[in-house]
């Protein structure tokens, strides 16, 4: 069954051009030198300070550590986050 799903996700990603972040559930982060940080596709927030954000995400959490920390925006699976980021740091499960 894993090779089935396997073979659908390259075909899904060569032949109908499909974003491959999307196809196979990856974090997209965009961010703008060390003051703003955009993340896509995250499963949710696990914790939020002014000083720390962990979000879950596929296979793991993501982490971003800095200090004065506001959530600008909160959507399902997007976050913008405007602060003075110090460390973005990818945990396993």
């Amino acid at each position: 069954m894993k090779k089935l799903a396997g073979k659908m996700q390259t075909f899904l990603i060569r032949y109908l051009k499909m974003p491959s972040d999307v196809i196979l559930e990856l974090p997209r982060i965009t961010m703008v030198s060390h003051l703003h940080v955009y993340i896509e596709n995250h499963q949710g927030l696990v914790h939020y300070s002014d000083t720390e954000l962990q979000l879950k995400i596929h296979k793991g959490y993501l982490r971003i550590k800095g200090h004065a920390f506001v959530l600008k925006t909160m959507l399902p699976s997007e976050i913008l986050l405007e602060g003075n980021i110090k460390e973005v740091t990818f945990l396993q499960e």
